[in-house]
């Protein structure tokens, strides 16, 4: 099983900044819900955790468990110039244009079409291992929207429809024949305070 989580709480995402490439540390919360990470069935046994390497993944990553593997493959979208910006404050026409054309980019930035590309081949990477045993990885929103669309055979496209929380789960199936989405968004293991 190939089971892919999401960080726990910062202060950006809390303030609903589009948090991209900046690298700030986890809240007192978000390490209480990287320890719930570590209560969720089949985390804590897991082979080997594979980790973005921007802090926040790190630090979860740390709580669930070694040996942690560092993949540049599953490191958040780089938002270009919105990073750090407050999600109303965008312009209507980027998120119109993110939502119309997978292949675009922000200035500086990387497309939707790129963050599937490298994260598809992550995971088919991974694929043959996790039919074995659990492989859990700590990434972030469009990596993990980028797996599950992996998992389903859907395009890149398809990331608009979904909403990944902080310290959620998702779990793919990796075998024999195909991926196949397992659970979605999974919380119940994470501390609300």
């Amino acid at each position: 099983m190939l089971i892919v989580v999401r960080h726990g709480q910062t202060a950006s995402n809390a303030a609903r900044l589009l948090l991209g490439r900046m690298d700030p540390p986890l809240t007192e919360l978000g390490l209480r819900q990287a320890e719930g990470l570590s209560q969720a069935e089949g985390v804590a046994s897991s082979a080997r955790v594979v980790t973005s390497p921007l802090r926040r993944c790190r630090d979860t990553a740390a709580l669930l468990g070694p040996p942690v593997d560092v993949d540049e493959r599953w490191v958040e979208m780089d938002y270009g110039p919105y990073d750090g910006m407050p999600l109303d404050e965008v312009p209507a026409e980027i998120w119109a244009a993110w939502r119309h054309d997978p292949s675009w980019a922000p200035p500086g930035g990387e497309s939707l079409r790129a963050v599937g590309e490298r994260v598809r081949a992550a995971c088919g990477e991974l694929a043959a291992e996790a039919a074995r045993h659990d492989i859990v990885v700590v990434s972030h929103v469009s990596p993990i929207k980028a797996a599950v669309a992996w998992a389903l055979g859907v395009g890149d496209d398809v990331v608009w429809r979904m909403f990944v929380d902080v310290a959620s789960l998702c779990r793919m199936s990796t075998g024999p024949a195909t991926p196949s989405l397992r659970s979605f968004n999974e919380i119940h293991h994470r501390p609300s305070h």
